[in-house]
């Protein structure tokens, strides 16, 4: 309210006790982001530059973490260019020991025979109900293996909602873990999102953190409206394209198909807004009708600020999770990106 009645000394007040009152809390790292922009705008740049790289240290998997490396000139691409950008990707080399399971459990997941772990953790995992932050990070991360990946990243991220004490002391030094990120951002299908990515000339890790996001990578899911596949594409819509490219045949819950079907749509959305992926993203969820009439409403001065009047809720939280996300699997599987990152925590 401050901000918006042109008090910022007030906003910026606000947002900084909201940071030294509440630092472990989500809304935290908005509050540090939103100081250093309001900061920013008064010249306050040194100030600025603190809470932008505050927010990178203490949340650095949030979409203002993103944010913020964008205001402090990282090359980490900003809406209008990150459609054009194809990051470099490193897979992990090596798995890490599961914090569960047999020791035979654990020689299989190494090895990465994965449905052979998965087949000797049924006979090992008596506790499905309640188990313990050991038991569920390991079965959430064998799911991911045997391609169950909706219940595996569910598994994972669930495990920050308890409320036990002791659960969360457990689950903390887990968290910190490689296995825990990469389980929560995998690259399930990584090679036909490369194809249709270059052919459509879309950042790769785009695609995948809106795959994540419409399906969690789960080829035969239908939403109660009726869109299918890995990147929710609506049969509608699918008819639309191929009246657009003279094609015939397609099959939606094919993982191919599919992901050539949402890419060319996710590039028409691009060319219909001048590249912009803000406005582009936007329009998947809501449809180019809506993003208009916001931009219409709302104007374009500041991008953070338009997604923040985005009128539909379900809208501003894709924004934000589908860009967090890109973000995310910057952070894990650029190498750059990574070393910058590590180089900031110290």
């Amino acid at each position: 309210a401050a901000a918006e009645a042109g008090d910022l000394t007030a906003a910026i007040d606000w947002a900084e006790q909201a940071v030294a009152n509440n630092a472990d809390s989500d809304l935290s790292a908005e509050a540090s982001f939103w100081a250093g922009k309001w900061q920013q705008r008064q010249g306050q740049t040194e100030s600025a530059r603190q809470h932008y790289q505050w927010t990178l240290k203490v949340h650095p998997e949030s979409y203002y973490a993103w944010r913020s490396a964008v205001y402090l000139g990282w090359d980490v691409g900003d809406f209008d260019t990150v459609r054009n950008r194809n990051p470099e990707v490193v897979l992990p080399p090596r798995r890490q020991p599961l914090p569960a399971g047999s020791d035979t459990l654990q020689e299989l997941y190494l090895l990465g025979q994965d449905a052979d772990a998965w087949a000797v953790w049924q006979t090992e995992f008596d506790n499905p109900q309640d188990p313990t932050v050991a038991e569920q990070f390991t079965d959430g991360v064998l799911r991911l293996g045997v391609d169950d990946n909706l219940d595996g990243i569910y598994e994972l991220s669930s495990l920050a909602w308890r409320s036990d004490p002791a659960d969360l002391a457990a689950f903390a030094p887990l968290k910190q873990t490689p296995t825990y990120w990469q389980s929560v951002y995998p690259f399930p299908y990584s090679q036909l999102i490369q194809t249709w990515s270059q052919q459509y000339q879309l950042n790769p890790m785009l695609v995948t953190a809106l795959i994540r996001q419409e399906s969690r990578f789960e080829a035969q899911i239908q939403s109660v409206v009726g869109a299918r596949g890995l990147m929710q594409v609506m049969p509608a819509t699918a008819d639309w394209i191929m009246d657009q490219t003279g094609e015939t045949d397609h099959e939606l819950t094919d993982p191919e198909d599919n992901i050539r079907l949402g890419t060319w749509y996710l590039d028409y959305t691009h060319r219909e807004y001048s590249n912009n992926s803000l406005f582009a993203v936007a329009s998947y969820n809501a449809g180019p009708g809506n993003v208009a009439s916001w931009i219409d409403r709302f104007g374009f001065s500041d991008p953070d600020a338009f997604v923040e009047q985005i009128p539909f809720g379900e809208t501003h939280n894709y924004i934000e999770t589908v860009f967090g996300g890109y973000w995310n699997y910057l952070r894990l599987y650029n190498p750059a990106i990574a070393s910058q990152l590590r180089q900031l925590q110290g």
